[in-house]
């Protein structure tokens, strides 16, 4: 199998994955995401965050394989800078399955009655992961301008109009439509970097099976 394809199918299939798995593990329907600390996990039943627990942490570890896809597919415009692309944030992603892998934790402190103990626990999971997260987010940052950069330079994969369709921005479109039509944007909001990737992964793929089929081999190739 094309290994475009295939790399670009798994960075797909991760951002289904994990983004089911953070549903679950971060969804509110009060959506108290602006309320400060991790109120929002509160009610949040233990089956629930163990089931988003594991399709979370699994479906982290093909991100890295997305990262390669877009590295295959940016490296024409410049080896150099796609494939640094390519490790930082692939390294992001594996920072963030540690990530990820502490929120089913996090949510069963949430349940109990806060007292300076658990508030001391708080504490220290907010200075041990959520210091992690920062990380991803910086990742996802450089990660955005290479794409950005590599596709407007013209000589990459992707047609220009793909440049718009960054990380970065997808996910500060989803923080705009939690604010503007927050009935939606509550189901966005928890899975925003997730949402943001299964777009850039589900277009990229467009792109590449759009040129395969548009692909007509010359007659001396065919021979």
């Amino acid at each position: 199998m094309n290994i475009k394809l295939l790399s670009g199918a798994m960075g797909l299939l991760a951002a289904i994955l994990v983004g089911i798995g953070e549903y679950l593990l971060h969804y509110d329907p009060l959506a108290r995401f602006a309320d400060g600390g991790f109120v929002f996990m509160q009610g949040i039943s233990a089956n629930q965050t163990t089931t988003g627990h594991f399709l979370g942490v699994f479906g982290a570890l093909l991100y890295p394989f997305g990262c390669y896809h877009l590295y295959l597919m940016l490296k024409s415009a410049s080896p150099k800078w796609a494939f640094t692309g390519f490790i930082v944030s692939a390294l992001g992603f594996v920072i963030g399955a540690v990530w990820i892998s502490s929120r089913a934790s996090i949510s069963a402190l949430m349940q109990l009655p806060i007292t300076p103990e658990i508030s001391q626990l708080i504490g220290l999971y907010e200075l041990r992961y959520e210091t992690l997260l920062q990380v991803v987010r910086i990742t996802t940052l450089f990660l955005s301008i290479v794409f950005v950069l590599l596709i407007l330079n013209g000589k990459s994969s992707y047609p220009k109009w793909m440049a718009i369709f960054n990380p970065i921005l997808l996910i500060i479109a989803s923080f705009i439509t939690y604010l503007v039509v927050p009935q939606i944007g509550k189901h966005i909001m928890p899975i925003a970097l997730n949402v943001a990737f299964f777009i850039v992964f589900a277009l990229s793929l467009f792109v590449l099976l759009k040129q395969h089929l548009s692909y007509k081999p010359n007659a001396e190739s065919s021979l």
